[in-house]
């Protein structure tokens, strides 16, 4: 497990040491009696759950290799389907020059493979079909939002490429100037088959990958507080939450080691082993969970045993899981 580089200066130590044992940083949450006190998290840490955080996440999906094997994978398909439907086009058109067939099919299959293929792929990273189940109304309307979106981007560019490319084919071949004329949205319905396509191939080229480059699970993960290490178990670990420029590990066993670091950096370590962000200042194991219940507002509260952390209603994957999971 790779550490988190940067971790404690001598300034740093300092703070530590000042602030004694019995002193808990802000945003942190403290379990007395079974019940928690919960505050509000630093305006640092929120700054990299809602940007970095959210970037970290998409720059993780939308991984080179993906567009790379989809390319692989689309490029001799569009060659077969340009072969099939130019010869097609020269068996049912009559009054058509030999080449012509061979232009129009070749040039729509450069301009989707050359020039509009990395959107479908770039959408499918942002709003993966999976979003689109998850609970409540605002995951679906930015699937739809930002797929409708990509769609109108694909067919432009699409369209515009092809027919530039027609026109410099018709030229060269001395014929009479390509003229597409008000046919894009005809060419809009079939780009949303092609687009819906390619959405549902990078999808399980994703999901394909993840599986293969998934490590075996670790035994434990390193905490390094202050000058020492501790390894802790990753079942040992009940939730991480921010506190200011650090973050403060929840063990089972009632320690609360600090390491300094982002909630956002730990989420990318954890998250593959079961850790879920239900909050913008809370990572939970979702091994852990002992119960639910509604706060009121679309807000809940999930149970660690004695320990109790937010659930936000702006994390709906988050529910879903520590649901399934609990």
């Amino acid at each position: 497990m790779s550490d988190t580089a940067g971790l404690h200066e001598d300034e740093d130590r300092a703070t530590l040491a000042r602030r004694g044992p019995g002193r808990q940083a802000a945003g942190a949450g403290r379990a007395v009696g079974g019940d928690v006190l919960r505050r509000g998290g630093t305006s640092g840490d929120g700054r990299g759950a809602n940007g970095r955080g959210r970037w970290t996440n998409f720059l993780n999906r939308a991984d080179g290799r993906d567009l790379r094997t989809g390319y692989l994978m689309v490029a001799p398909v569009a060659l077969v389907v340009v072969a099939v439907n130019a010869l097609t086009n020269l068996a049912d058109i009559a009054k058509v020059a030999t080449w012509e067939p061979w232009v129009w099919e070749g040039t729509s299959a450069l301009a989707i493979v050359g020039l509009a293929l990395w959107i479908p792929w770039l959408a499918t990273a942002a709003a993966s079909p999976e979003d689109a189940l998850a609970q409540g109304w605002r995951p679906k309307l930015r699937f739809a939002a930002v797929h409708l979106t990509a769609l109108l981007a694909y067919s432009g560019l699409h369209v515009a490429g092809f027919v530039w490319l027609r026109k410099l084919a018709y030229a060269a071949m001395g014929a009479e100037t390509y003229v597409f004329g008000d046919r894009f949205i005809y060419e809009l319905r079939k780009d949303l088959i092609s687009y819906a396509v390619f959405v549902g191939l990078f999808w399980l080229i994703g999901v394909l990958r993840r599986r293969r480059d998934e490590p075996v699970r670790p035994v434990s993960f390193d905490i390094r507080d202050g000058g020492r290490i501790i390894r802790a178990p990753l079942s040992q670990i009940v939730a991480v939450s921010s506190a200011g420029n650090y973050v403060e590990f929840w063990l089972a066993d009632g320690r609360r080691p600090l390491m300094r670091a982002t909630l956002a950096a730990i989420e990318v370590e954890l998250e593959r082993f079961g850790f879920v962000r239900a909050h913008r200042s809370w990572l939970v194991n979702a091994g852990a969970v002992t119960g639910l219940r509604p706060d009121g507002s679309g807000d809940w509260t999930v149970e660690l045993g004695a320990l109790e952390a937010p659930v936000s209603r702006r994390y709906p994957q988050a529910l879903e899981r520590l649901r399934t999971s609990g």
